[in-house]
């Protein structure tokens, strides 16, 4: 059989499902948030455009950087002069994806010193007594507060925006790993053999008016290896240590240092700040705490130990570091330009190819870069914001 059909488009999730594809109108490489999304949107305002959506996992990609987002909107992250595409996202998140959980949460930022808009926090732990003993007060007295902020879950996003884009007539072909080549891509269909080895069970090339290069970290390596196109951007690895801090549905998000405490299930999920940039080839490890190797890996200890005294929860067992690095979820990170504070763009990178990155800010503003690129690949002018 050809595919299984759903409504609009065809998806193939294995090799026993015949592809037979020769060309498409714009193929969609990567289906995180970002590529599904700018597919789903792209099928939206030109529905007679033929569009492939192809991953290398499944969908989502338990193993992308699209599962372990934060999922934490705040107007806090947000430059200036790109309020009103946050305030869409938003909008989006609550409202259009019915099977996405997007939850007010409120968020305090803590800070040592005083500052525009910051508050005593000490004040602050009669509104939120929830945060009581997760913070010091004395240590990081003053804090800012976003009453609007919300989390969500970000691989729900990937998969709301994948099932929809085939049900809008999208294709999508799962389980494949693409590369770039002129003109298109090159497809190679992966299978599991008995012994649980990853290989590649047949090739396809195909041809695309427009590649949306939308591998996260891998994008711009992909691009720079397999086109000989420059980027100026670059990637890091991000671990998401536990905290097993109690915490409950009204526990407010906090951040401190850069290092997010997200309440997730009932307990916290810890995103710390990207402050580095890693190169290809670089091998990430686990560190050591006093004397006794640890899956964290050195610059990710570094900030927890930092912030110990200030966050006192992080000095108890409560907190898993593991034995080894796999013992923490982590995943590559795209960074814009190379730097963690640059928002989500989009980049043609040069004739039928245009890259897409998410990157950090990718919570607040990802929805909306990827619409903006799914519009100028369509023609439309108006963007939804404006």
């Amino acid at each position: 059989m050809p595919g299984m059909t759903r409504q609009g488009g065809q998806v193939w999730a294995h090799v026993g499902q015949a592809f037979r594809e020769t060309a498409y109108d714009v193929v969609v490489v990567g289906a995180g948030r970002m590529g599904g999304a700018c597919a789903l949107f792209l099928r939206q305002l030109a529905p007679d455009v033929r569009l492939l959506l192809v991953e290398r996992g499944g969908l989502p990609n338990e193993e992308g950087a699209t599962i372990l987002a934060p999922g934490v909107w705040t107007a806090l992250d947000v430059p200036a002069g790109r309020e009103r595409e946050a305030a869409w996202v938003r909008r989006a998140l609550a409202h259009d994806f019915g099977n996405v959980t997007f939850g007010p949460r409120p968020l305090l930022d803590l800070h040592a010193e005083e500052g525009e808009g910051r508050l005593p926090s000490a004040d602050l732990l009669a509104q939120f007594p929830e945060a009581a003993g997760l913070f010091d007060p004395a240590a990081l007295p003053f804090a800012r507060v976003d009453l609007e902020a919300a989390t969500y879950r970000p691989g729900a996003v990937a998969l709301a925006c994948g099932q929809r884009a085939v049900r809008a007539g999208a294709d999508l072909l799962l389980n494949t790993h693409a590369h770039l080549t002129p003109g298109g891509v090159r497809l190679d269909r992966l299978t599991v053999t008995n012994t649980h080895q990853i290989v590649t069970h047949e090739t396809h090339e195909l041809r695309a008016g427009l590649v949306v290069v939308a591998m996260g970290a891998d994008g711009p390596h992909a691009a720079e290896h397999e086109l000989g196109l420059h980027t100026a951007h670059g990637r890091a690895y991000r671990q998401l240590p536990r905290l097993n801090t109690p915490s409950t549905d009204h526990t407010p998000t906090l951040r401190a240092g850069g290092l997010i405490l997200r309440p997730q299930h009932g307990g916290f999920t810890l995103v710390p700040p990207i402050h580095h940039r890693d190169p290809h080839g670089y091998r990430p490890t686990g560190g050591r705490l006093t004397g006794v190797p640890v899956g964290v890996r050195r610059e990710t200890l570094e900030d927890l130990l930092r912030l110990m005294a200030a966050l006192p929860p992080l000095a108890t067992e409560a907190l898993e570091v593991g034995h080894s690095l796999a013992d923490v979820p982590g995943a590559w990170l795209a960074l814009p330009e190379g730097r963690a504070d640059t928002p989500p763009c989009h980049q043609h990178l040069t004739e039928g190819v245009h890259l897409l990155l998410g990157g950090p800010l990718a919570d607040p503003l990802g929805l909306a870069v990827a619409y903006d690129l799914a519009a100028r690949v369509a023609g439309v002018g108006e963007r939804p914001w404006a």
